[in-house]
């Protein structure tokens, strides 16, 4: 099952602890902005988006680890009532 987070990563350091998040996972993992689809678990591609824009993660595969780091970046908008 294809799952979908909404995230944002405002500094560069949230950027590569989100790179280093998605490296331990044994899955494909993409980010899209826009119409660019970037490899989750390359470090230039992730820096080359627009870090102040919500971002959406795409995957499938299972790792409560990874899921809880998404949950703890989803995007504030998201959550807003």
């Amino acid at each position: 099952m294809m799952k979908n987070f909404k995230i944002m990563l405002p500094t560069v350091a949230e950027a590569k602890e989100f790179v280093a998040a998605a490296t331990k996972c044994d899955f494909d993992i993409d980010v899209y902005y826009n119409r660019v689809t970037i490899d989750a678990k390359s470090i230039l591609g992730v820096l080359s988006l627009d870090l102040t824009r919500e971002l959406t993660v795409t995957f499938n595969g299972e790792n409560e680890e990874f899921e809880a780091f998404l949950a703890e970046k989803a995007s504030k908008k998201r959550t807003a009532a």
